[in-house]
């Protein structure tokens, strides 16, 4: 199958994984490794990368040399904090590129805030940032983000947390169909099921943190959407039958069959 290709390098997995909600390190590292993700998302202001001397460092557990790490904004409510925590991270990280960037806009739903988002955007791709933004699931906005230059869009299934899956197809359509860079669901996924058709939708991959975090058995749950975000975009690739309303077709072709009865004797 091919590869996912973000800001020029290719990825074999479509699965992205966060680190958040864990019960510890090693559960996120147990999780990680049975997603089959490379692509690994990290909040700055709550995981410790480096930042805090003398306290359990993630990347002991996940280095860089063995995934890509995604530093992303995650609890920025502003442009300037956005920026401000992207610029941290790259000088912990060694002066690396590729970040995610999401600025909400309000705490009870974290639903993003696409005017400060634009802004931020604006500000790190003329600073050399790779950025991979999270946005609300309209298509005008993800339009402007990708002319701004961002190198992936991450248009919200539904809200972030939520597992609501996903709620308005029609518009995550509209963005897949319009997009030049890669397009990747991002909040909202509860179960191996929204990813397959998150997928099936045609988009380039699926993030999630929550429904593998929250999951009664997370590494039994990473597992299943690696098999679900596979399945997903083969289906894609293999392209569904046309749905028909109230037209059967047998699987099997009914013209020449042997039905075992005997035709009736002419008449003498």
């Amino acid at each position: 199958m091919e590869s996912l290709v973000i800001a020029g390098k290719n990825y074999s997995s479509r699965l992205l994984l966060g680190t958040g909600k864990y019960r510890d390190f090693a559960q996120t590292r147990a999780a990680v490794d049975a997603s089959g993700a490379q692509i690994i998302t990290v909040a700055i202001r709550r995981t410790n990368i480096g930042q805090n001397p003398g306290e359990p460092n993630l990347l002991d557990v996940l280095p860089p040399s063995q995934f890509t790490l995604l530093p992303n904004t995650a609890g920025c409510y502003t442009a300037a904090d956005a920026v401000r925590t992207l610029r941290l991270a790259r000088e912990l990280l060694d002066g690396h590129a590729l970040v995610k960037l999401e600025v909400l806009g309000d705490q009870k739903t974290l639903f993003p805030d696409v005017v400060a988002t634009i802004e931020a955007a604006k500000i790190l791709v003329k600073d050399g940032f790779d950025v991979m933004v999270y946005t609300s699931d309209d298509p005008i906005i993800a339009r402007q983000l990708e002319d701004i230059g961002c190198v992936a869009i991450m248009p919200l299934a539904s809200l972030i947390g939520s597992g609501m899956g996903i709620l308005n197809p029609w518009n995550l359509q509209i963005i897949i169909d319009n997009a030049r860079v890669p397009v990747i669901v991002d909040a909202g996924v509860g179960t191996a099921s929204d990813a397959t058709i998150a997928m099936e939708l045609g988009c380039d991959g699926v993030l999630m943190n929550t429904a593998v975090a929250s999951a009664r058995d997370p590494v039994l749950m990473a597992s299943a959407m690696r098999k679900a975000v596979e399945a997903g975009r083969e289906a894609w690739l293999a392209g569904r039958m046309p749905k028909k309303v109230y037209k059967a077709s047998p699987s099997s072709p009914a013209e020449g069959m042997f039905t075992g009865t005997q035709p009736p004797a002419a008449n003498s």
